[in-house]
């Protein structure tokens, strides 16, 4: 009896131990997947801070570099207001309608602080402009807006070159003719970048270089004989006039007109390089002049004596053949 006492309560207490142990096992695991998972959660928020910091940082450096870009640019006081250099009806004319070659060309300026001494337009397969600016305030020029200079390399800036005469050359890529080109000149006193906008003038090219521009005599289905045409004046300051309808002549295949100024301050007119002096009989400046295009504005200049010294003043001649009718 006593033996079987003590074996009942030796299980007994076997069992009792035995749960324990399963207790006790089962406490350290979820203990164990707690830790896992509080350092777990640690590590997730160590590393969503540093992700979060080094955005913040990122940040804070792409607005200090904004900030320091927008310092290079003048605005506000520093700017004057520029001035539209786009005429009313003006349309860009693509240089792939140009003759290649070389060309003294007339540029545009929007800013009277923004002098051009003189240009050249070389249209080739991959053409230039190159602008010629006597003086030396500028660094370096840049072919775009004063934004885009600031935040571009240096290897986008376009440099000087000093030619025989001492003139600092800036050359850009060019596209077409009478539209604005955005460009920006950085100034070596303050240190900033200036807007500035420039336009080729078709005008200033040889008319028959531009092609649909004008038309030749030949494209006019004009003959010999002599007719009444309409012709409009443009250039100089506006105030002189040409009359119209102007006398034509047309001769083996060659066409002159008489140009009657409004003012009789005119003493010699120039076409491609010729020199043409005033007729006798008119009250006015009046010259027999060749008419090298129709339909499109005429390369000229007038040399007027109206101001304290000689003045050469270009201007452009528009021939319409729409308008030509025999001359009774």
């Amino acid at each position: 009896m006593k033996k079987t006492c003590t074996l009942l309560l030796l299980s007994a207490l076997m069992l009792t131990a035995c749960g324990q142990n399963t207790q006790t096992a089962q406490t350290a695991a979820v203990t164990s997947e707690t830790t896992v998972s509080e350092t777990t959660a640690s590590e997730t928020t160590a590393d969503t801070t540093a992700a979060e910091t080094a955005a913040e940082s990122a940040e804070t450096a792409a607005e200090e570099t904004t900030a320091a870009q927008n310092d290079n640019v003048a605005s506000g006081d520093e700017t004057i207001a520029a001035e539209d250099i786009v005429d009313d009806g003006m349309e860009p004319i693509p240089l792939s309608k140009v003759a290649q070659g070389s060309y003294e060309v007339s540029v545009r300026s929007s800013s009277s602080m923004f002098k051009i001494a003189k240009a050249k337009l070389n249209v080739s397969d991959e053409p230039t402009l190159e602008l010629y600016i006597a003086s030396s305030s500028y660094e370096y020029m840049f072919n775009g807006t004063a934004e885009e200079a600031a935040s571009a390399g240096e290897s986008s800036y376009i440099r000087p070159v000093t030619d025989d005469e001492g003139m600092n050359v800036y050359t850009f890529p060019a596209e077409y003719l009478d539209g604005e080109i955005k460009i920006a000149a950085f100034s070596k006193k303050k240190q900033k970048w200036y807007d500035r906008s420039i336009l080729i003038e078709s005008a200033s090219l040889p008319s028959d270089t531009i092609e649909g521009y004008a038309s030749s005599l030949e494209e006019t289905g004009l003959t010999d004989g002599e007719y009444l045409i309409d012709v409009t004046l443009e250039g100089g300051s506006g105030r002189a006039s040409v009359e119209s309808p102007a006398h034509l002549t047309v001769s083996d295949g060659q066409a002159t007109a008489i140009i009657v100024w409004s003012s009789d301050k005119y003493d010699y007119m120039m076409v491609n390089g010729e020199k043409y002096l005033p007729l006798e009989g008119y009250d006015t400046s009046a010259f027999e002049i060749p008419v090298t295009a129709f339909d499109g504005r005429m390369n000229v200049s007038a040399d007027t004596t109206a101001m304290s010294t000689p003045h050469e003043i270009e201007y452009t001649l528009y021939f319409d053949s729409s308008t030509a009718k025999a001359a009774e």
